[in-house]
């Protein structure tokens, strides 16, 4: 009796221990950004060039569309949409704004020297954190801003199909 006892305690610990860890292999313990925000987020950052904090609110304006680009030097994708960038800056109807992306500041520097400067303004996170308030995924991820909402994201680096989908956003 004492074995068939000691062998159902056995048996349940081993469900129980399943049951524990298969639950937990279903439930993510990596955060995840929020992939649904619409409003611009709150925030304060440095900018990369005069190194004053910054309030988001006061970088957008009403009744003018914004292009939010977070990059890094580091990141190839950036690199190969870069040039998207630059034509995208003179567009008249279009305000680009940067957020260099756990960089350091060297590289970025060197980065927009050899291939130039579309930004109005460049945002620093030096931690990440400004990325995912934003609810980015990685770099590069690009938001399309009008009245202080978020229109359009574009995640990764953008192309032809892009362009015109902002253009015609913007018109």
């Amino acid at each position: 009796m004492k074995k068939r006892i000691i062998s159902f305690l056995i048996i349940i610990s081993f469900i129980f221990t399943f049951v524990i860890f298969y639950k937990g292999l279903n439930k993510s313990s990596f955060y995840e950004p929020k992939s649904e925000i619409k409003e611009i987020p709150k925030f304060l950052s440095k900018s990369f060039f005069s190194k004053e904090e910054i309030e988001s609110q006061k970088l957008f304006d009403e009744n003018k569309f914004y292009l939010f680009n977070i990059w890094a030097s580091w990141c190839v994708p950036c690199r190969d949409e870069h040039p998207i960038l630059v034509a995208l800056s003179k567009n008249k109807n279009l305000n680009l704004i940067g957020l260099n992306y756990k960089d350091k500041i060297t590289n970025a520097e060197k980065f927009l020297n050899e291939l130039g400067n579309p930004y109005k303004e460049i945002l620093m996170d030096q931690d990440g954190t400004r990325a995912i308030e934003w609810g980015a995924f990685g770099v590069p991820e690009t938001f399309i801003i009008y009245n202080n909402k978020i229109v359009k994201k574009f995640i990764g680096p953008l192309n032809e199909n892009s362009i015109k989908e902002i253009e015609q956003i913007i018109q």
